[in-house]
C-alpha cells in the first residue's frame, strides 16, 4: 500500500512539474529601466508588474497590433511587431514603454505571439 501511494505520489508531482516547466516565461525590457514579464497563451496572457500579477484577456486591436486588457485594474499591453507598451487605461498612464523580449531585439516575434494574427509570417 505505502509502495502504491508512494508511486502515484511521484507520478502526480512529475505531471505537475511538467505543466510548470512548460510555461514559458518572456521577460520585457523597456526603457527607463522598466520591465515586465509575461506568461500565456496567444488568448490570454499572465502579466507580472511590479510584484503584482494580473491576468489579461485578448482585445480586438488596430491592424498590425495585439491587445491584452485587464478591465478590473485597468491595465493594457498592446503590442507591435517590434515593441510592446503597458497602460493603466484607468489612470490614463503609460507605465511603460518600448518594451522588447530579447527574441524582438535579435529581430524575432516574441514566443508568445509569434503564431497570432497579424504577425504570422509567410
Amino acid at each position: 500500500m505505502k509502495q502504491t501511494l508512494l508511486i502515484v505520489s511521484l507520478l502526480a508531482s512529475g505531471f505537475i512539474g511538467a505543466a510548470n516547466a512548460s510555461e514559458v516565461v518572456s521577460t520585457w525590457t523597456c526603457s527607463e529601466s522598466k520591465q515586465f514579464k509575461t506568461t500565456g497563451t496567444t488568448e490570454k496572457v499572465r502579466l507580472t508588474w511590479e510584484s503584482k500579477t494580473f491576468d489579461m484577456k485578448r482585445e480586438n486591436s488596430l491592424p498590425g497590433s495585439l491587445r491584452y486588457k485587464n478591465t478590473t485594474t485597468g491595465h493594457d499591453l498592446v503590442v507591435l511587431g517590434n515593441k510592446a507598451m503597458l497602460f493603466n487605461i484607468k489612470s490614463g498612464t503609460r507605465l511603460a514603454d518600448f518594451c522588447q523580449t530579447a527574441e524582438m531585439k535579435t529581430g524575432k516575434l516574441p514566443h508568445l505571439f509569434a503564431d497570432a494574427e497579424p504577425f504570422t509570417q509567410n
